[in-house]
């Protein structure tokens, strides 16, 4: 059922480093992602898939983990995904369709999860470095990195505190807690709403 995968799929950020991701398991994932509909179906969104580690280890050093864990410096060399997709977007085709890759992405990483896997999506990324590091050429510009791996923690939803902090933490029991709103309090409610 989607909302088993949907609640299954969460933000890891420490992986199996040693438990390797294949190519084929990487161009499968894509593959759900290049069928996912697609603003004026112009299809811009194209991948680079990494799986060697002279190139993961390179990935790996341009990325920024967790913005709220501001004293955690990210995985540790055991616990660094083996594998990545770096998602790009051709600007010849549309330069403006970011709403594609969220679409994307969220496909991937339901497919990763279906599969056990697990996926971060990072958006602090040393875009410029890749680029050149990949030779990509000027039309083709990096939106997004997606870390893949088997995950190596627990990810736990949480209510929000009696502040309503989002911010995401974890404590020493190990688990990644993840406040999340109330349904109540998302829903914006109409005059013709019925109950």
């Amino acid at each position: 059922m989607i909302k088993d995968l949907v609640q299954q799929n969460r933000s890891y950020r420490k992986f199996h480093n040693d438990k390797k991701v294949t190519h084929a398991q990487l161009l499968n994932l894509v593959d759900l992602a290049r069928i996912t509909p697609s603003s004026k179906n112009r299809q811009p969104l194209k991948y680079i898939l990494i799986t060697e580690d002279n190139d993961v280890d390179f990935v790996f050093s341009q990325l920024k983990w967790a913005w709220y864990l501001k004293k955690w410096d990210g995985p540790t060399k055991n616990e660094q995904p083996p594998s990545y997709i770096i998602m790009c977007i051709d600007k010849d085709l549309n330069d403006k369709a970011l709403i594609d890759s969220g679409i994307s992405a969220q496909t991937i990483l339901l497919g990763a999860t279906e599969e056990k896997l697990g996926g971060c999506i990072l958006r602090t990324v040393n875009r410029y470095a890749i680029s050149k590091h990949f030779n990509l050429p000027s039309n083709i510009e990096v939106v997004q990195v997606i870390a893949i791996g088997y995950p190596n923690q627990e990810v736990e939803l949480t209510k929000l505190d009696k502040n309503g902090s989002i911010v995401y933490y974890e404590n020493n029991d190990g688990i990644h807690y993840v406040p999340k709103r109330k349904l109540e309090d998302i829903i914006i409610p109409t005059n013709q709403q019925i109950d």
